[in-house]
């Protein structure tokens, strides 16, 4: 008889639902959540509208998987901030982290983004238990090292928006980017240099 235990997704559906997920990345991080539809996300995965429903529920049910399943990469690079290393030093790694989850992740980024612009209406309660706690505590370890004058006074919450904005503008603002850079140039790499010089300087007491 049946013990009750669920049972174990064959590789198959496994590979159907990674295959919807990563379709409908596209499509979410390309039209936005109002401007996806299944029958969009059907297509990009090459499976019928009722397959999709299959494995979800609808789109709503993808959105919030999709985001969730980001959440905690998305946290990653501020959770690598070290108390013990040296603070400029850390701080600087961590804009290149961002940087490079811009250039590496850039649907990712762009999913996020266009949740946030609508208010965060399905990530609300993950961005209260997870990033609130996280931001405050990072905010708090650079409060430390301004008050240990290793670092020159300054808002530790700005810093970070800032270093979000200068990141992840690469992604949210790519096909922009692309136009106003010369042709063939790569933009990644001129953004950390030039965003190393600007927070270094920020982070460098006079």
């Amino acid at each position: 008889m049946p013990d009750g235990t669920p049972k174990k997704p064959s590789r198959i559906q496994e590979r159907n639902r990674r295959v919807i997920l990563d379709a409908a990345l596209e499509v979410f991080s390309r039209h936005g959540y109002r401007g996806a539809t299944l029958d969009l996300i059907a297509a990009e995965a090459g499976l019928s509208k009722p397959n999709i429903l299959y494995y979800f529920d609808g789109k709503e049910d993808i959105h919030v998987t999709l985001l969730s399943q980001l959440m905690e990469t998305w946290l990653d690079p501020l959770v690598e901030m070290n108390p013990d290393g040296d603070p400029v030093e850390e701080i600087l790694a961590y804009v290149q982290r961002k940087l490079d989850m811009a250039r590496d992740l850039p649907r990712e980024s762009r999913l996020f983004a266009g949740e946030i612009l609508q208010g965060a209406p399905r990530i609300k309660p993950e961005l209260h238990a997870s990033l609130k706690p996280l931001f405050d505590e990072k905010c708090a370890l650079i409060s430390r090292w301004i008050s240990n004058g290793v670092l020159p006074p300054l808002d530790p919450q700005h810093l970070i928006f800032s270093i979000w904005a200068t990141t992840q503008h690469y992604a949210d603002f790519e096909s922009q980017v692309q136009i106003l850079l010369a042709p063939g140039t790569d933009g990644y790499d001129g953004a950390s240099t030039h965003l190393a010089v600007m927070f270094r300087s920020m982070l460098t007491r006079s």
